[in-house]
């Protein structure tokens, strides 16, 4: 029988408080399995006030681990994404209602996330996507493992699971098709200042726009 635990912890941000999904655990065949989660030490308030871009160390962030951080006022979810986890978004590729991502919702997709991924072609396996809702705003939760499990369909290949009213996205942020959410989740700009540190709201063209 499977089970499914939410962890959540509340994150300082602006001095307002905002809850975010921390971890999953996830049981199959009676196994419990964990889904690796990391919480990064939020940017001085000075930086969110200007909505600077961020710098994030992912050199603990493990393979089919997740990190959250804020970046202007928002969490932006990083995904250390496993062979299996973009086998899985190929698989959703036809599952999901907007799959090459034609209608961005807040902001436009880089142009170098312009692929099935929705990453970086050097660095393919790290998804970064700002964690907010398409639909209403609310902070999606972690669903990796594959499979049947309680409120996802049979065939789910992995990816988030919006809690207010059920929204779906696959691995690479792509809503699922027949779901309150109208959107993909948006992606930052951002780029690697090297192996293991990346900036999140800045590329190579400059800062994300206000």
């Amino acid at each position: 029988m499977d089970e499914q635990a939410v962890e959540s912890v509340v994150v300082n941000v602006n001095r307002r408080r905002w809850l975010i999904a921390t971890s999953v655990v996830g049981g199959l065949g009676g196994v419990a399995t964990a889904i690796p989660f990391m919480d990064s030490l939020s940017p001085p308030d000075s930086a969110l006030a200007a909505g600077a871009p961020v710098k994030v160390d992912i050199s603990q962030l493990s393979a089919g681990a997740m990190l959250t951080v804020a970046w202007r006022g928002k969490p932006v979810f990083i995904v250390n994404r496993t062979d299996a986890m973009l086998d899985g978004v190929i698989k959703a590729t036809s599952m999901v209602a907007d799959p090459d991502s034609s209608h961005p919702f807040s902001i436009p997709l880089p142009d170098y996330c312009k692929n099935a991924f929705r990453s970086r072609t050097d660095h393919r396996n790290i998804l970064v996507v700002v964690g907010v809702c398409t639909h209403l705003g609310c902070t999606p939760i972690p669903r990796f493992q594959s499979g049947p499990q309680p409120n996802l369909p049979d065939d789910w290949p992995g990816g988030f699971l919006c809690p207010c009213h059920g929204s779906t996205y696959d691995l690479a942020g792509r809503v699922f098709r027949d779901k309150p959410a109208p959107q993909n989740l948006d992606v930052p700009r951002y780029m690697f200042l090297s192996p293991i540190e990346l900036l999140i709201g800045q590329d190579e063209r400059g800062e994300a726009q206000p």
